[in-house]
């Protein structure tokens, strides 16, 4: 693993906080508000998801376009 330096460090820290502390901000707000952006972040982050399952396992499938189809035929070229 790579060393990071100071300045490094100190940014990843600060981006983990912000990210990590502004769930916990939410409790002051408007019922209605609250309810509505956490749910936005669930379909949100759902979705996301399923893009990204569904895009690994299309990788993983053989693409039959560059397959050689007279081998599949059996017809000599």
């Amino acid at each position: 693993m790579a060393k990071r330096g100071y300045r490094g460090r100190v940014l990843g820290w600060a981006a983990a906080l912000a990210v990590g502390g502004s769930a916990f901000g939410l409790g002051g707000c408007d019922p209605t508000v609250r309810t509505s952006l956490l749910s936005g972040l669930e379909a949100t982050t759902s979705a996301l998801t399923d893009t990204l399952v569904t895009a690994f396992f299309l990788s993983l499938q053989d693409d039959t376009s560059t397959t050689d189809t007279t081998a599949l035929t059996g017809q000599t070229p």
